[in-house]
């Protein structure tokens, strides 16, 4: 999978590290590709997607710092700037997404608005 052009997110070091430790494990199914996108849902009307997909004929495809993914060429409207950092602290475990294009976002973090 070779990158097309200039990726519109970013990963921080610990978010990189993260995928690269999940991409690692022996039960990985190497078939699938990172999926960076939004689906609409979520209390704040569009939910972030990070996850590994099948990748689709109208994705794009993308690399940052030797971390592959794919999205929708429409996302990245809603998406470009954003930087995706992973969070291991004792309140907060997980992704977490730093959007500078949502105008709203909830408290769980994953929902955001535009």
């Amino acid at each position: 999978m070779e990158a097309t052009t200039t990726a519109p997110v970013s990963f921080t070091q610990g978010a990189i590290n993260e995928l690269k430790r999940l991409h690692s494990d022996p039960s990985f199914d190497t078939s699938k590709v990172l999926r960076v996108g939004v689906k609409g849902g979520g209390c704040s009307g569009l939910s972030y997607v990070l996850g590994f997909d099948d990748k689709k004929d109208t994705d794009a495809v993308y690399e940052f710092e030797g971390v592959s993914f794919v999205m929708e060429k429409a996302h990245e409207l809603y998406l470009y700037g954003m930087q995706i950092d992973w969070e291991n602290g004792l309140n907060n475990r997980g992704f977490a997404f730093i959007n500078p294009n949502a105008s709203a976002t909830c408290g769980c973090g994953s929902s955001f608005a535009v």
